[in-house]
């Protein structure tokens, strides 16, 4: 365990929680080197896709074992080269930067800009960011949702990115926003999904208004949504688009608005199925039939809109088991008086609006929710909610007030009760210092391998926020990285297994490997198991035994050792023939 910055010794041992007074997280971005200031290209035009971005990323480029920053930025918009900003872009070529972590070589959380020594270059206009070793050769690949292009960067063993999206035939040059790597076909190469939003172009936009008169942004179904793609991974670098032969392009289903997607085992027939959240339209949730095809049934399975019948305006996802009974259930964050939804999974697949009783109406009514994460923020066993705010109708009181981006909106942390209730945190015991801004992206990870998780949050026109967890965990927790070999011929390299699944073998629920969900964001695949309720501190070096269960079916019993990340290969007897 590595050494934290000297400001979280302020801070007591559970911060987060009702007893305690202290904040759950401290926002650090400038002290630990983060100085990313997003430019979204606004002139005035209210064009929709100025205020839907930009990605974030945590992901170890390098292989060092701590996590590293990507951070997507906007651009000018063709054709409004002579408009005069209303934000001055943070450099005269604004670019997406990638920032290194120096916690294994220094033992201090300390990032660097690196963008320019690693070549980077990534000319469009960033939404979303996805992440997975797609061409399985132990090095963590970026994919990158755009306003146009989509882009491939093929991560050349740390030393820099190459673009790979023509020769892999993985662009969509659309609206894209949410991007899922996953194995559907069980081949073990990861497929890719790309959602799309509707089809805009600066040429084609709509005008709008506030209920006084005044200019506004204009809602999803103002122009026609566009259809999702999916590529199927041909295990030699290249993607086929398999979106027809999947049923994902059928007929019978409409194209949508997708803004938030997760891929998870919802229905326990041990095949990986994605849900995807539309904006103001019916969500989808496409179950695997495990012969390369899927069955759209979010409407059957009561996930498609709210206990009344009603779409939302569906932003961030986040699929968890908040109830403890096994089973992935649904989060979603929603437009302005829509509130936060949480869908209950009973075990096969079927779910119910359960909203109300989970406590998240009221608090989540007056927001609009972008980024939504499950984490236990405060190592008490129980999985929490963070959700990130950030308004797209512009609020009129701010606009009286003068301000140039009036959508600002607070964020806020719901702390899980068990059994699929929350309760809102107040902002002192959230964060310090709080910001009121226009939040997009939310990724959560382990920035200073601890043993509690951390954010990154991406901000539309605004600087990039880090959340440092204040919890100081101690040896009282476990780290599982859940991996096999990559494809690079000596055995040496790494490839995490997403989809896998592990619990602690006398407590707790199940944790899956992913980088998927939230909002235009990827996520820490690395599982962290809290061991609350011990009254002396844990011995360095004691174990605990995991169950982990692969994605074919196969099951082992692991030891593991507390206070510390543990590396579980997947042996060749637990390749099992996929269900």
């Amino acid at each position: 365990m590595m050494v934290v910055l000297a400001l979280v010794a302020a801070f007591a041992a559970a911060p987060g929680n009702p007893e305690d007074d202290s904040p759950a997280f401290m926002e650090v971005a400038a002290e630990v080197g983060i100085d990313f200031v997003h430019y979204n290209g606004m002139t005035g035009q209210l064009y929709t896709a100025e205020v839907v971005g930009a990605g974030v990323a945590l992901f170890d480029y390098d292989n060092d074992g701590d996590l590293d920053v990507y951070l997507g930025q906007g651009r000018c918009f063709d054709g409004d080269e002579d408009r005069e900003p209303i934000f001055q872009p943070p450099a005269a070529e604004p670019t997406d930067r990638l920032f290194r972590n120096g916690l294994t070589e220094t033992g201090q959380l300390r990032f660097t800009d690196v963008t320019a020594a690693v070549g980077l270059h990534a000319p469009g206009y960033n939404v979303g960011i996805a992440t997975a070793d797609y061409d399985r050769d132990g090095w963590v690949d970026l994919y990158l949702t755009n306003l146009g292009s989509n882009q491939l960067l093929r991560n050349l063993e740390g030393r820099g990115f190459e673009d790979r999206t023509a020769f892999a035939g993985a662009d969509d040059r659309r609206f894209s926003v949410p991007a899922v790597f996953f194995d559907y076909d069980a081949d073990g190469w990861l497929d890719l999904y790309v959602g799309n939003y509707h089809r805009f172009h600066r040429a084609n936009r709509k005008r709008c208004f506030l209920t006084g008169g005044k200019p506004d942004y204009c809602g999803p179904l103002s122009h026609p949504a566009e259809a999702d793609r999916l590529f199927r991974n041909q295990g030699d670098g290249t993607f086929v688009d398999a979106t027809l032969r999947s049923g994902l392009g059928r007929a019978s289903v409409a194209p949508a608005t997708a803004l938030g997607a997760v891929a998870a085992d919802f229905n326990d027939d041990g095949l990986v199925d994605l849900y995807v959240a539309n904006d103001q339209m019916a969500n989808h949730l496409w179950l695997n039939q495990g012969d390369g095809t899927f069955l759209e049934d979010a409407v059957f399975a009561g996930a498609a809109f709210d206990r009344d019948g009603r779409p939302q305006a569906s932003m961030g996802v986040a699929a968890s088991d908040f109830d403890g009974n096994g089973a992935p259930d649904i989060f979603l964050s929603h437009l302005v008086r829509e509130h936060n939804t949480l869908y209950l999974n009973d075990g096969d697949g079927l779910f119910d609006d359960r909203s109300r009783e989970a406590g998240l109406v009221d608090a989540s009514w007056p927001m609009t929710g972008f980024g939504a994460a499950s984490l236990d923020a405060d190592g008490d066993g129980v999985l929490d909610v963070y959700v990130v705010n950030g308004a797209v109708r512009r609020i009129e009181s701010q606009v009286e007030a003068g301000d140039l981006h009036p959508l600002r909106m607070e964020n806020q942390l719901f702390r899980g009760l068990g059994g699929g209730r929350f309760e809102g945190v107040p902002a002192e015991r959230r964060e310090r210092p709080v910001h009121i801004e226009v939040s997009r992206g939310l990724a959560v990870g382990d920035l200073d391998n601890d043993g509690d998780p951390d954010l990154v949050i991406s901000n539309n026109a605004g600087p990039a926020r880090v959340l440092l967890n204040q919890r100081r965990p101690g040896n009282d927790w476990i780290g599982l990285r859940l991996v096999e070999p990559a494809d690079d011929g000596g055995g040496q390299r790494l490839v995490d297994v997403y989809g896998a699944r592990a619990r602690l073998k006398d407590a707790g629920g199940w944790r899956r490997v992913h980088t998927d969900g939230s909002y235009a964001a990827a996520r820490d695949p690395r599982l962290l198991f809290p061991l609350p309720g011990d009254d002396d501190p844990a011995e360095e070096g004691a174990v605990r035994v995991v169950e982990v269960r692969w994605p074919d079916g196969v099951s082992e019993e692991m030891e593991v050792q507390i206070g510390r990340y543990n590396v579980l290969k997947r042996t060749a007897a637990a390749r099992g023939t996929p269900p």
